[in-house]
């Protein structure tokens, strides 16, 4: 049980707002996703980096999809994302509540 508990305690932090690739303030979090199926948590809601096509990133934010292009924001579920920067491999967004 020991080992469950260390394992437990490792998976916490990639859930919130601190984790390497999540930054947050109040109700702004910045994100940076590399790879395709690279994943994060931000304000409660899971995000996951599709890939890029024709220059748009598509990120899926729990069972919704949606593509924007490097400048361009776009609504998800409950977030505003701004696509701040796009490449074939990675996406770094600005997340909003509201």
């Amino acid at each position: 049980m020991g080992a469950a508990a260390g394992v437990l305690l490792l998976l916490l932090p990639l859930a919130a707002c601190s984790s390497d690739n999540v930054d947050c303030s109040g109700t702004t979090c910045t994100v940076k996703l590399e790879g395709d199926g690279a994943k994060a948590s931000i304000l409660g809601n899971d995000l996951a980096f599709v890939g890029t096509e024709n220059g748009k990133a598509t990120v899926s934010v729990g069972d919704a999809s949606v593509s924007c292009a490097q400048g361009e924001s776009v609504t998800a579920g409950p977030l505003s994302l701004t696509c701040t920067t796009v490449t074939d491999t990675t996406l770094e967004l600005t997340a909003k509540a509201g």
